[in-house]
């Protein structure tokens, strides 16, 4: 039985197996990083809007940030009373920025981040959905 490629078309097998890999690698690529989107929108969520996020003066929230293989740095202490803001500027940065072989972090600066997230557990919270929060965003590639 004769398949498909035979031995005078084998660099045009070579050429469609190594586009095949690239696209899938994409794919794979973009479910990660909207999947990690996905995961810090929902851990930065305010309890006011159905979230754990403690949000008072809102500084505990705008620390958090996002970078690639090494852990975020940045303001620990409070430089005032607030209101502060996150915007996420940082994680979609980082994420444009994100490649294969990258490890993604995420965390909050604040000196309190890790009493506030043991009492709140915004991020345990998080973590617990995953899968879903990765099923949901292959769902949307398969639309």
């Amino acid at each position: 039985m004769a398949g498909k490629y035979t031995n005078t078309n084998r660099s045009t097998f070579a050429a469609d197996v190594e586009a095949w890999v690239r696209e899938s690698e994409e794919v794979m690529l973009n479910v990660v990083k909207a999947s990690i989107n996905d995961a810090v929108v929902m851990s930065q969520k305010p309890r006011g809007q159905g979230g754990k996020m403690p949000v008072d003066t809102g500084f505990l929230r705008s620390t958090g940030l996002g970078s690639l293989n090494g852990w975020p740095s940045g303001p620990d202490e409070r430089p005032g009373n607030g209101p502060f803001a996150w915007d996420g500027e940082s994680v979609t940065t980082t994420l444009a920025n994100m490649e294969i072989g990258d490890t993604f972090y995420f965390g909050w600066t604040a000196v309190y981040a890790l009493r506030q997230e043991t009492y709140n557990g915004f991020m345990e919270s998080t973590q617990q959905h995953w899968q879903n929060i990765v099923n949901v965003n292959i769902g949307k590639l398969k639309r």
